[in-house]
């Protein structure tokens, strides 16, 4: 592992940042933007904190995610997130190491599936799988369970069912394993 000190620039923030915020960047050397694919055409990166250590990789497009984790023999499945007939959200989940990876396809946040979060949990994942489902709490629960063929309630077995279809909207979502 090559290592280096760098120095953080510190300057005053700018546009609309409170009085007195500051902005921090660093320098990063180019052959290590290389080697991760980072430059020019394609600038995204995720930053993750831990509380002692910031860590920076490229961010990977959801097919890049899914090969990475087919290959380690992950189970992968892919959950499109459709209003109407009009695609809205493609979720990556990863069911063996619960992470996932979301690409949106409209502005509109109440269209997309995690609204403005782009880098949700696998909490926040299990928050929306159940938000398309019956409610826990419904009366007659076990008797709905029965007629759609689930045995207990499991909202991805349900949404296998259902496709996630609420009487509210017109959302749904269709759901393959990946292999």
């Amino acid at each position: 592992m090559e290592k280096r000190i760098a120095k953080i620039n510190i300057s005053s923030a700018g546009g609309t940042a409170a009085k007195g915020s500051k902005t921090c960047k660093v320098t990063l050397p180019t052959s290590w933007m290389n080697e991760l694919g980072i430059g020019e055409e394609r600038r995204d990166v995720e930053l993750s904190f831990d509380g002692n250590q910031i860590v920076i990789s490229r961010h990977l497009t959801g097919e890049e995610f899914a090969e990475q984790k087919i290959a380690a023999g992950h189970d992968v499945r892919l959950l499109h997130f459709y209003d109407g007939d009009k695609l809205c959200t493609v979720i990556y989940a990863d069911f063996t190491d619960e992470t996932l990876t979301v690409e949106n396809y409209v502005d509109d946040p109440v269209k997309t599936a995690f609204g403005n979060n782009v880098l949700p949990t696998w909490a926040a994942f299990q928050a929306f799988l159940e938000e398309r489902c019956v409610p826990r709490q419904r009366a007659g629960l076990r008797e709905y369970l029965e007629t759609i063929g689930v045995s207990e309630y499991d909202p991805l077995e349900i949404i296998q069912k259902t496709a996630g279809r609420m009487a509210e909207d017109h959302q749904w979502l269709e759901m393959e394993v990946l292999k």
